[in-house]
């Protein structure tokens, strides 16, 4: 039986270096589009998201947002704008990004999942496309889709072996030799369900306030130590930008508003 591609989002966050905000971060306007009638109209960030992903196969997806974060619902609606299904999840425990994520366990369980993160912007436009075909050809747990950055050390990134496999993740490095970072990821009902497991044994530490928050690429790294396939497919001429930063997000602006 084939695999829907489904997209996840995580949207809980308080969006803490670029605040005061007057909407939710994933909606604030970054570039125009094109209307119907010939007019432009702002785009908010995480439309690029939504769109990168609907490229890659992924004509549904999953948002999970934290309470009050309401206007995101109210802006995408059921996703007709973006010719997509887009439903909404709230986060449950405020332990990390990879909980929020499994707030979706039950509604992806059994599909390939295509996760990004609405503040970041990627180039090239189709990489969720090629991420999703080396993990159908390589039958890989997860593969990354791995971009070069100047600053690596705002970033955690991967040690690449020569055969296309991810041997290590380092967690925003104060020095790496290392140069690429990961920014996208595409994964299997197997990786679903290891950080589902995962993500329940560690809940014990979180109730007892022993343990600190969880990012995803603890989970990327704790995957491989166990034995999982974790693939990179990298692209040289690509980049990614974070736009939840002050700096990256003037860079942006005067990206996409220069004439």
């Amino acid at each position: 039986m084939d695999q829907d591609i489904i997209g996840l989002i995580p949207a809980g966050g308080k969006a803490t270096r670029i605040s005061p905000l007057p909407c939710s971060k994933e909606l604030f306007p970054l570039g125009l589009y094109p209307t119907s009638d010939g007019g432009l109209r702002p785009k908010a960030v995480a439309t690029y998201l939504l769109e990168d992903m609907r490229a890659g196969g992924a004509d549904k997806a999953f948002i999970v947002i934290r309470q009050g974060k309401w206007d995101i619902p109210a802006y995408y609606g059921d996703g007709a704008m973006l010719n997509m299904h887009i439903g909404y999840l709230l986060m449950n425990v405020p332990y990390g990004p990879p909980y929020t994520l499994d707030q979706a366990y039950p509604f992806v369980q059994n599909n390939i999942v295509v996760m990004g993160f609405p503040d970041i912007l990627i180039t090239p436009r189709d990489a969720f496309k090629d991420i999703v075909s080396e993990l159908k050809s390589t039958s890989a747990d997860v593969v990354l889709g791995l971009f070069p950055t100047e600053f690596p050390h705002k970033w955690d990134p991967v040690d690449l072996a020569t055969d296309g496999r991810i041997v290590k993740v380092e967690i925003k490095p104060t020095q790496t030799s290392l140069k690429y970072v990961w920014a996208i990821a595409a994964w299997s009902p197997a990786f679903t369900q290891f950080m589902h497991e995962y993500l329940e044994h560690r809940r014990p530490e979180f109730e007892t306030g022993n343990a600190r928050e969880i990012i995803f690429s603890d989970i990327m790294q704790a995957a491989i130590d166990n034995g999982l396939h974790v693939r990179g497919v990298l692209f040289e001429d690509g980049s990614c930008l974070d736009v939840g930063t002050p700096n990256d997000l003037q860079k942006a602006l005067q990206t996409l508003y220069s004439v």
